[in-house]
């Protein structure tokens, strides 16, 4: 643990969409997870271990133009991608809340372009390069994630 949150280190893309799947099984339906990273710093490679938790694997990709893609159903995954918006206001005209507010889990790709429009509860997830194919990642809980969590995601990563 670090005063900013949990902190783990991922060596390989696989390592990090696996921490992503680990993730995704411990996720209360409903939670919004801000990435926060530049480019290549591994969100797609979380989100894509997210995804299978939710679709079994289904293929994933930023949905840089068509903005969200849904994963499974009843829970779903929404993969939101902001790296086109300039910022909140063009968040705010396409209809945000219902995606704020999900029937599964909400993970928002570049998540400081929606500035103040992201819920106050919520977990944040920052990714770092760490040197080759190792990314840093540092796990903020706004209020949602439940107990042991963190012991369940560092277990993952001993073990990885």
């Amino acid at each position: 643990m670090t005063v900013a949150g949990l902190e783990l280190i991922t060596r390989t893309p696989e390592a990090t969409e696996l921490l992503g799947s680990a993730l995704a099984g411990l996720l209360p339906d409903g939670v919004v997870v801000a990435l926060f990273g530049d480019l290549a710093t591994g969100k797609t490679c979380l989100v894509r271990g997210m995804a299978a938790h939710y679709a079994g694997g289904a293929p994933v990709h930023s949905p840089t133009f068509t903005l969200v893609n849904q994963y499974g159903v009843d829970p779903a995954l929404f993969h939101l991608d902001l790296y086109r918006l300039g910022g909140p206001e063009e968040l705010a005209d396409l209809g945000y809340e219902e995606l704020f507010e999900p029937d599964g889990v909400c993970v928002v790709e570049w998540a400081e372009r929606a500035g103040v429009l992201l819920p106050q509860k919520r977990l944040d997830v920052r990714l770092f390069h760490a040197g080759g194919d190792a990314r840093k990642l540092v796990f903020d809980d706004r209020g949602v994630m439940p107990g042991g969590w963190e012991q369940a995601l560092s277990a993952v990563m001993d073990g990885a």
